[in-house]
């Protein structure tokens, strides 16, 4: 990758950052699932976690903002190829010089860009409306910022490996359901403690948990680690989970992607154009 192809990708993920943000379907999309999360934890701001006076609202909010990262970084990514393989502006980026490397900057651009503003809707009334959130010292700025970016690093080559085998847009269902019961195992909702311990593993095998407690080891009080597996916050085991999903998914996302890329042809897009317009009359 030259610095030609990075300025090339930063502009196009530029351009197409505005137009998400600017575009009612798109930000419906993003947003949506945002609310509606923010709204669930506003109606739990009077529940109290098992066992203790804290709020329920407040323990979710950081494994939510995890959540977000996660979904962001992950299925977007996956979303994004899936659809622009079938409507061919991958086969268009992959002609052009430098193409492939400036596509997937301006991905990481777009979907980081809408990931922190997804991020931010949750956060920035959370603070105002969920009491207990610890967030005024710069170790909790600081926490929040290295696990949300090695969180982004770590799904978003896992979303392009998905996106990769799904042709259709519409069996993006595939990697939902699964990615909707590692979130219900993984303490984001309620603490991970009060799960049978062979789920507890489970669930510490993948990105979702460890982007959870990282949140919530910025955010919440430090005596709200004792509800967690081990009583700890587990910083180091939290870099080191995320650290190795980032290394595989840096390594096997490129091989994936150039296979992908190699395999698209005019022929194979019009063909896809014709079923989709198949199932749309």
């Amino acid at each position: 990758m030259n610095a030609h192809a990075a300025r090339i990708g930063l502009k196009r993920g530029w351009t197409e950052l505005r137009q998400t943000a600017t575009t009612g379907q798109d930000l419906r999309g993003y947003l949506l699932p945002t609310v509606i999360l923010l709204f669930s934890m506003f109606m739990q701001r009077d529940s109290k976690v098992h066992g203790t006076a804290f709020s329920l609202g407040t323990m979710m909010l950081p494994g939510v903002l995890g959540l977000v990262v996660l979904w962001g970084g992950f299925l977007a990514v996956a979303q994004q190829l899936a659809v622009e393989r079938e409507d061919g502006t991958l086969l268009r980026a992959k002609a052009l010089p430098n193409g492939m490397p400036a596509y997937l900057i301006g991905k990481i651009v777009v979907v980081g860009g809408m990931t922190l503003i997804s991020m931010l809707i949750i956060l920035v009334p959370g603070l105002l409306l969920f009491p207990g959130l610890d967030f005024a010292t710069p170790q909790s700025w600081t926490t929040l910022l290295w696990v949300a970016v090695l969180g982004m690093v770590a799904s978003m080559p896992l979303g392009a490996i998905a996106g990769s085998f799904i042709s259709n847009p519409r069996n993006l269902g595939l990697i939902v359901l699964p990615m909707m019961a590692v979130m219900i195992v993984s303490g984001i909702f309620f603490p991970m403690a009060v799960l049978p311990e062979w789920l507890q593993w489970i669930a510490q095998v993948f990105p979702m948990y460890w982007l959870g407690l990282g949140m919530r080891s910025a955010l919440l009080p430090d005596s709200m680690a004792a509800l967690e597996v081990g009583g700890s916050w587990h910083h180091l085991e939290t870099v080191a989970v995320l650290g190795v999903w980032a290394v595989v998914g840096l390594v096997v996302a490129p091989v994936v992607l150039r296979r992908m890329a190699r395999r698209e042809s005019g022929s194979r897009v019009a063909a896809r154009r014709e079923k989709a317009l198949q199932r749309t009359t």
